[in-house]
């Protein structure tokens, strides 16, 4: 086991807390943003600290005493995701946000909004390619001030939603160490009618109407030794915007590519970048635009992070041996769970085989006696022909 110095420890740390920079992260198993079917482990509990950040130098149209300015723009959040294994079958999301940019002069959100997640899945045959399964999320608002530029949209109350959830992958047993796919579907009611997004008295500050949106992802993870290689495409759409005085109310889509380090059995250093495919559409009006030409989605973002696994304790101490062995066992019982499945399958059909061979027995039998029953009414009306008296 490769040994790790506290100073290397403490700067990773430092690096994923200071720059953090994520939207709604996905804390569980799965990609950065595309959620896996798969619950974590009973026991388990990990830690996952990711960044996403984005900057822009904006050239003022306007010139001071006839020298050109610029502004520089940042858009920053910081968000911890501690996730639990409390089953086989269930597992608990918690995600913080810590930080955020609020593009308010120098006005910063600290703390700000807090995601829970309740994750039922790995549902599927332990030897199918194929699991399931289905997560429920809120969204609180612990923050003080909502509605912020750049960010996806919220007003500032109890959110709720839920993602159905697909994995794939060629290795059922450890499906992290081979290739693997997911994909996600989510609905999202930001149960927001009555707020108001803006301090301005004009018709469009207030909400009239539940905002509501469809999420999706889709993406898949390339495993090595020690690096995962994945792509992911997310984004969403609106089954019915908020007012036009929301910061953000367009539909989006981003393409995310991201390379995980696995230096340690307990330690992952995930970097990722992802490009927003949309264009620059603009459904806002000017309350809650800071500056023209700048899109209300970032055209880019850069993400880095690290996931940590603190339970179980074993997790520190297991050697190399210890894990092949384990694997080992574990493939020799997935084996013998298939060949007693393909036993019951084959003494399934054989029982199916029996019952159509009774059936096909009873419809003979059932033809005979129809046949038995024309014949014996055939010789009743002979015997009625040949005497007629009777």
């Amino acid at each position: 086991m490769k040994k790790v110095t506290p100073a290397i420890l403490i700067f990773m740390m430092l690096l994923m807390i200071v720059s953090q920079g994520a939207a709604t992260i996905n804390g569980g198993r799965g990609l950065v943003h595309t959620k896996a079917a798969w619950v974590q482990e009973r026991g388990r509990l990990t830690l996952l600290s990711q960044s996403r950040f984005w900057g822009k130098v904006y050239q003022h149209d306007t010139k001071i005493q006839g020298v050109s300015t610029a502004t520089t723009l940042w858009n920053v959040q910081g968000q911890l995701s501690v996730n639990y294994g409390m089953g086989s079958h269930i597992d608990l999301t918690v995600t913080p946000i810590f930080y955020q940019d609020a593009h308010r002069g120098s006005y910063e959100e600290y703390p700000w909004d807090t995601f829970i997640g309740l994750k039922f899945g790995s549902y599927g045959s332990k030897a199918s390619s194929l699991n399931y399964g289905v997560q429920l999320a809120a969204r609180f608002p612990t923050g003080e001030k909502h509605n912020i530029n750049y960010e996806n949209y919220t007003a500032g109350t109890v959110e709720v939603g839920f993602h159905a959830l697909a994995s794939y992958a060629t290795d059922p047993l450890y499906p992290e160490d081979a290739l693997n796919v997911h994909a996600n579907l989510g609905y999202w009611h930001h149960n927001d009618v009555g707020e108001t997004l803006v301090s301005q008295t004009i018709p469009e500050a207030v909400v009239l109407h539940p905002s509501q949106q469809l999420k999706y992802a889709i993406g898949f993870s390339i495993p090595t030794e020690s690096f995962d290689y994945g792509l992911e495409l997310y984004g969403n759409f609106w089954l019915r915007q908020p007012p036009l005085t929301a910061a953000s109310r367009e539909n989006f889509a981003y393409l995310n590519a991201n390379v995980t380090y696995k230096p340690y059995r307990w330690f992952d250093f995930i970097v990722s970048g992802e490009y927003r495919l949309t264009a620059d559409n603009e459904e806002t009006i000017g309350p809650r635009r800071s500056l023209p030409t700048i899109p209300n989605y970032n055209t880019w973002r850069i993400s880095m992070g690290g996931k940590f696994t603190l339970l179980p304790t074993s997790v520190f101490r297991t050697s190399e041996r210890d894990i092949l062995m384990q694997k080992a066992t574990n493939r020799r019982e997935l084996f013998e769970q298939i060949i007693r499945e393909r036993r019951e399958t084959e003494s399934a059909e054989e029982e199916l085989d029996r019952i159509r061979e009774e059936r096909r027995k009873a419809e003979r039998e059932l033809e005979r006696l129809r046949r038995i029953l024309e014949g014996q009414n055939e010789l009743d009306n002979m015997r009625q022909d040949l005497n007629p008296n009777e």
